[in-house]
């Protein structure tokens, strides 16, 4: 090897000091992965934003190093911007990573939906040259079609943040499922509430019904975190929607309100006949 390819191995090779996310999925204990496992038991520091003391204290189990990551919100005398929390939070996490570190990142769930701390910390991390990875993890998604008996993949799904809807010109599929994630905060843009009002919610009401009738059935659903739990299913019409009790971990599942229809010109050119389809 020459001098010239050692300096550029030096130069390209990452520092010392690594950052894994990691998903502890929905239930306690019961979903998080082998090797995620793995990490959280042999990292030198774990940073957790998890629901509940339980998975708190689960952690604490596995590692002698767990670190809260949820004293970095708002107090309820206080007023902030998530952003300036999730830049804190790396903050955090960075500061370990660049003592050399094997850092771990313990998300609820699924550590890249829904939970920008982990990607604002792997592309930090990957910014200052070290080695920073993701480990997927039992997501809300995951539970909720494994509790309602559904397969989106016979009618398809599309996925929208609930405010992300209202704000874009997004136009639903009203012949597949879809999702609505955080609808607890459904309107609700200036990153400084942790909720939404019955007028917001009616404004979406109205919005959906472009493509829904209000008499159509909804459900609110929420994931059970204890093995212990039950999931929240409750069904009502779209038009009950604004008077829905809501938390912060509700999601929305529109079911379809019509059926597909055959594309007749595609029929034709891949050479199928209507009575070839099942």
């Amino acid at each position: 090897m020459t001098i010239e390819q050692s300096q550029n191995t030096i130069l390209t090779s990452p520092k010392k000091g690594n950052l894994v996310c990691v998903g502890t999925g929905l239930q306690l204990a019961g979903q998080v992965g082998a090797l995620s496992l793995s990490y959280i038991e042999h990292a030198d520091v774990v940073f957790s934003l998890v629901p509940d003391g339980f998975c708190e204290r689960w952690l604490k189990s596995l590692n002698i190093d767990v670190r809260s990551l949820q004293p970095y919100y708002a107090q309820k005398s206080e007023v902030k911007n998530r952003r300036d929390t999730y830049a804190e939070m790396v903050d955090a996490i960075l500061d370990e990573v660049r003592l050399g570190k094997l850092v771990v990142c313990a998300l609820y769930g699924h550590p890249g939906v829904f939970a920008c701390v982990g990607h604002l910390s792997i592309k930090q991390a990957r910014c200052e040259g070290f080695n920073a990875s993701m480990l997927p993890g039992i997501s809300a998604e995951a539970c909720l079609w494994a509790d309602l008996g559904i397969d989106p993949g016979n009618s398809g799904h599309q996925s929208f943040e609930a405010t992300q809807l209202m704000l874009y010109n997004h136009v639903p599929d009203p012949t597949t499922h879809l999702l609505l994630w955080q609808i607890a905060l459904a309107g609700e843009h200036t990153l400084t509430q942790f909720g939404t009002t019955t007028d917001k919610l009616q404004i979406l009401v109205e919005h959906l019904n472009q493509w829904y009738p209000l008499s159509h059935e909804v459900i609110i659903y929420e994931a059970a975190n204890l093995p212990f739990q039950s999931p929240v299913i409750e069904r009502m019409t779209l038009s009950m929607l604004p008077d829905a009790k809501l938390t912060m971990i509700s999601t929305l599942l529109i079911p379809p309100a019509s059926k597909m229809s055959l594309n007749h010109e595609m029929l034709a050119k891949l050479g199928i006949t209507d009575l070839d389809i099942g």
